[in-house]
């Protein structure tokens, strides 16, 4: 069996601040398997994470995610007139509540996601201006990525001089109201800032260890399986290479369920319709809305029962214990997965979806993949579960929260080629 190596993607490390240096940041495979957030010796911090029409999926929900991982109360405030927004590329996520219910609460942080004209929704929302004023005004943490230094912190006249970054294309409005640099996640005092999609999973456990220590953070990031260095290149194994085929655009199907793993979700989601494939997103249950496994909520495209009458190039399924389970359990799915491998068209999983959902069913039989580390003692075959993303002819597997940008650039390489992948890599600064 040829081992070919499919591309690699060089990438140069922005620098960190000393403090945040990302070496402080533990890649420990040996955590147990959990997906249920860890408990907090102490009493758990508040913090606040607002949402608009256009934010960057991605950076809110990774951001909610991994604070809920820590242990942290999580409020998912929508600046709309309602808790559902429509975030960028189809995404749509239910908050918690409104922010103007939460103007008299007290939050150890605040921490904004970027994405256009998300960030701008937020500058123009008086009752966050006020309520992240007083956050700032009362010495207490508050962060923003991407966008949202420039576009609602700067202007509003708080990061006067403070060191900050941001994405490229708003250092230039960042530099009028701070002192900007290009580190990957730049502390100073209160504020933390960082850059876009490809540095948030950084930027949120640089916010965990802000909100409590680094053993938190240690404890937190490691099993989200991050890259050990974030300007390490990164690599997808493909065996037994095929040409994954399409008519024109990849018709793409991403089940979701109650217990899906919300980043893994929505980066497979969001990379995808970035790169211009046909999404369709359908719940694997009842409702529309499904509750992910940190207790993020998400809205399908569409109910599993008519997603099936269509035809796909690609059915991929994220992780999560629970939803992978709900997967498993699912006649309807498991035959669509059954009919894609017979019929020799291309699916994936990720996490533990390999492990619960492809292995029972048959549908590694012959093949090389990987999972969830905790959970590859499942797989038959264990000989390429230390790779973070392999292609076995038209099957693609991979680890975790932390593989899920490597996973979905494979399968944008798969369908769209190299360049097209890194293009996206590089815009989502995931590359430089």
């Amino acid at each position: 069996m040829a081992l070919l190596q499919l591309h690699h993607l060089t990438l140069h490390s922005l620098p960190f601040t000393p403090k945040l240096h990302h070496s402080r940041f533990s890649t420990r495979k040996s955590l147990r398997f959990s997906f249920s957030a860890s408990a907090s010796t102490t009493m758990a911090k508040q913090v606040l994470v607002p949402v608009a029409n256009g934010t960057e999926p991605m950076e809110a929900v990774i951001t909610i995610d991994v604070l809920r991982r820590s242990g942290a109360e999580v409020t998912v405030a929508s600046v709309q007139k309602e808790l559902r927004v429509d975030a960028c590329h189809g995404v749509k996520i239910v908050a918690d509540a409104l922010v103007g219910d939460c103007k008299d609460t007290g939050f150890d942080l605040i921490a904004l996601p970027g994405g256009m004209p998300g960030a701008t929704n937020f500058k123009d929302c008086a009752v966050l201006e006020s309520v992240v004023k007083k956050q700032a005004a009362d010495g207490r943490l508050y962060a923003a990525v991407c966008a949202s230094p420039a576009v609602a912190l700067g202007s509003w006249g708080l990061l006067k001089g403070l060191k900050a970054t941001c994405y490229p294309s708003f250092m230039e409005q960042l530099s009028s109201c701070a002192t900007a640099v290009e580190s990957i996640v730049q502390q100073d005092g209160k504020v933390v800032t960082s850059r876009g999609p490809g540095t948030t999973m950084e930027f949120s456990v640089a916010l965990v260890e802000q909100l409590y220590d680094k053993e938190k953070a240690d404890e937190v990031s490691g099993p989200l399986l991050l890259r050990p260095n974030h300007g390490d290149e990164y690599k997808v194994i493909e065996l037994n290479p095929m040409e994954w085929k399409c008519n024109n655009i990849p018709q793409i199907l991403v089940p979701i369920a109650d217990g899906s793993e919300e980043m893994e979700a929505v980066m497979i989601i969001d990379i995808l319709r970035r790169a211009k494939a046909n999404v369709v997103v359908a719940s694997v249950g009842d409702n529309l809305e499904i509750l992910a496994s940190r207790k993020v909520k998400l809205v399908a495209d569409m109910l599993l029962d008519e997603a099936a009458k269509l035809s796909y190039d690609l059915i991929v399924l994220p992780g999560g214990l629970g939803g992978a389970q709900a997967f498993a359990n699912s006649d309807k799915l498991v035959n669509m997965l059954k009919k894609q491998a017979e019929s020799n068209k291309p699916y994936g999983a990720i996490c533990a979806s390999p492990a619960l959902v492809l292995e029972p069913h048959g549908l590694l039989k012959g093949k090389k993949a990987t999972a969830f580390p905790a959970m590859c003692n499942k797989l038959s075959d264990q000989s390429f579960i230390d790779n973070r993303v392999v292609v076995d002819g038209n099957l693609i597997t991979s680890r975790g929260p932390g593989t899920s940008m490597e996973f979905a650039l494979g399968i944008v390489e798969k369908f769209f080629g190299r360049p097209k992948a890194l293009e996206l890599a590089k815009v989502m600064l995931f590359v430089h």
